[in-house]
């Protein structure tokens, strides 16, 4: 009986240890799913993508007669909140790169920003690689210096749809994972913060290169279509044809853009971090951390 007692003990707390904390404050509650076309429009590849007759969600696809398919915001922001329901595809996905991210590559070819949620496809039995990506002014010319962080998260990608989110602030990044933060990039300096406009963007292609293990694993076309559906489309903030006025979402319940996480978001980041993070630049100590003076 003590035996059996300790073994449950046990149990418990290994469930306990692992289960999902409430961040205690839901970003994503304080704004009203967009229609696609109220916020978005096709970018390419409009014949791999498909929006649902209330226009409320979206498929895109990629397959052999395609290098998949793309979408943009209408509008470029300043700061804000963008977040999306996103589902993926179960089976064999390796070098599949399904992305919801930031940039202003196409108002700065060559000298870019982009802020980045990646879905890094995998093979059976192994789980989807969620990336986060911070670029900052330098990409396409030989200077591309990513700061990638990267989760296998406490859900299975393909079952069902979760929340995703960025919330840029003038003096923070913070990723969501249905509301819980599981990542806070801070501005330190000017020169490691993206401060210039950028356009939301969704998007699905072939990244065989680097995407799976390094680019072991590629796009295996037997598999196709390869789907991703993107769903309660959320965006709040300031345009960059906003007022000076126009003030930032905040991050937490004490408001106010760059104040932080709560204390109760910040344990919420600790356990997702110390339970699903899987890569940390700047514990990379085979990278040069001269090229990326935050850490």
């Amino acid at each position: 009986m003590a035996l059996l007692l300790g073994f449950c003990v046990v149990l418990i707390f290994q469930n306990s240890a692992v289960a999902q904390p409430s961040p205690g404050y839901r970003p994503s509650s304080l704004f009203r799913p967009l229609r696609f076309h109220e916020g978005y429009s096709n970018l390419w590849g409009p014949r791999h993508q498909s929006i649902s007759p209330d226009q409320h969600s979206l498929t895109i696809w990629l397959d052999s007669s395609s290098v998949g398919s793309g979408f943009k915001s209408n509008r470029p922001y300043r700061n804000g909140y963008f977040g999306a329901s996103i589902k993926l595809q179960s089976g064999y996905t390796a070098g599949v790169n399904t992305a919801f991210y930031l940039s202003n590559n196409q108002a700065h070819p060559g000298y870019h920003d982009e802020v980045d949620i990646e879905f890094l496809g995998t093979i059976p039995g192994k789980p989807y690689t969620l990336q986060t990506n911070v670029y900052v002014r330098g990409s396409g010319d030989g200077r591309l210096i990513g700061r990638e962080m990267r989760f296998h998260l406490w859900f299975d990608f393909a079952a069902g749809f979760h929340h995703y989110a960025i919330l840029w602030n003038p003096d923070e990044i913070i990723f969501f994972v249905d509301d819980v933060p599981i990542r806070r990039y801070e501005k330190k300096s000017e020169a490691t913060f993206p401060a210039r406009p950028m356009w939301m963007y969704g998007s699905i292609w072939d990244a065989s290169s680097w995407a799976t293990e390094n680019g072991r694993y590629k796009v295996d076309y037997r598999y196709q279509p390869f789907v991703a559906r993107y769903a309660d489309f959320k965006i709040g903030g300031c345009s960059a044809f906003a007022p000076a006025s126009c003030r930032p979402v905040a991050a937490s319940p004490s408001g106010g853009g760059g104040g932080g996480l709560s204390p109760q978001q910040y344990a919420a980041m600790q356990w997702a971090q110390r339970n699903y993070m899987v890569y940390d630049y700047c514990r990379d100590f085979s990278r040069n951390h001269s090229l990326t003076p935050e850490c």
